[in-house]
């Protein structure tokens, strides 16, 4: 199948472009590098530097690539920043991602795979989080992504465009070649590890009186192949809707870099911080939806497995991909 990777240069991105590679898909990516590493997209896939900014430079991509499916992960992605500059987040995720889906139907593309978050459902009511909860971001960055949802039911309907949506929980790990490098990394797990790679003095811990075991976040981590994986899974046909992607299981912050600990051989040292305003106590996924309907099945159910990945990874690139 002919492929169109909207930030195939990032860290999702590029290790889904690696697994519709090995797969066999003709793959195209288009991105700005604003966030992504040229070094980071596969050499067996055509790469378009994007320039979403110029009228018709996303509808002329996706002409030449005349593709059967899109897979939308770019956007921007840092949950403060987008409640200190929500216009960039409705611009970029809401104006750019209308233009890609836009022209993604004036192509006839069969199929629109859509990187969702779980920052749709804001603080929820209930845990293990299945798909119907109800969606009420607390910040810009969830909002615009609800919005696109919204906005790819409408495709559908007026269209007929197939499309998936996925609400991602935590997101980590590594392939042996494409990893996690953040410009601006705000993510657990490659954070604690900069402190075994000699990166930071310590890790911070935000929180520690939420009602826990622990006291600390508790969060679902899944490995970022399973997430590709879910990916190629949506690309059959008859497959629609939204689901989420988690393991199901969640660990607290401090377990993560017992887990960290344990992987490097090192100790981390961890300062607590008060909590930051929105953090919901606990989120985990219910998959169950997408075990039953698209038969994905997590094949790194262990955080150890998710970490020693991510481990190896940054051991062999400490300094990310060197941009």
């Amino acid at each position: 199948m002919k492929v169109f990777v909207t930030g195939g240069a990032g860290y999702i991105g590029s290790v889904c472009t690696e697994l519709l590679c090995d797969a066999g898909h003709e793959v195209t990516v288009y991105d700005n590098l604003s966030q992504g590493h040229r070094a980071a997209v596969d050499l067996r896939a055509r790469f378009i530097l994007g320039r979403p900014e110029q009228p018709g430079d996303i509808a002329a991509a996706m002409a030449a690539a005349r593709p059967e499916a899109v897979l939308h992960f770019a956007g921007d992605i840092l949950v403060g920043e987008s409640m200190r500059e929500p216009g960039k987040y409705f611009r970029n995720n809401v104006g750019c991602g209308l233009e890609f889906l836009d022209a993604a139907w004036r192509c006839g593309v069969r199929k629109f795979v859509f990187s969702s978050t779980a920052a749709t459902y804001g603080l929820p009511e209930q845990t293990p989080i299945p798909e119907d909860a109800p969606q009420r971001p607390v910040n810009p960055y969830g909002e615009a992504k609800l919005m696109f949802e919204r906005m790819l039911q409408w495709y559908h309907r007026l269209h007929g465009l197939e499309f998936v949506a996925f609400r991602y929980f935590n997101a980590a790990g590594a392939t042996d070649r494409f990893g996690e490098a953040h410009r601006t990394e705000t993510h657990l797990i490659p954070n604690v590890l900069k402190v075994p790679l000699g990166q930071r003095p310590h890790v911070e811990v935000f929180g520690t009186d939420y009602p826990t075991p622990d006291g600390t976040c508790v969060r679902d981590y899944i490995h970022v192949v399973d997430l590709a994986r879910a990916h190629i899974l949506a690309l059959q046909p008859g497959c629609c809707g939204f689901y989420n992607l988690g393991n199901g299981n969640g660990y607290s912050v401090r377990e993560v870099i017992r887990a960290c600990e344990r992987v490097t051989g090192r100790a981390i040292p961890a300062v607590e911080k008060p909590r930051r305003p929105g953090d919901p106590p606990r989120l985990v996924a219910s998959a169950d939806k997408a075990r039953r309907e698209l038969g994905w099945q997590p094949r790194f159910p262990g955080l150890e497995a998710i970490v020693a990945s991510a481990w190896a990874w940054h051991q062999k690139h400490p300094q990310g991909y060197g941009d």
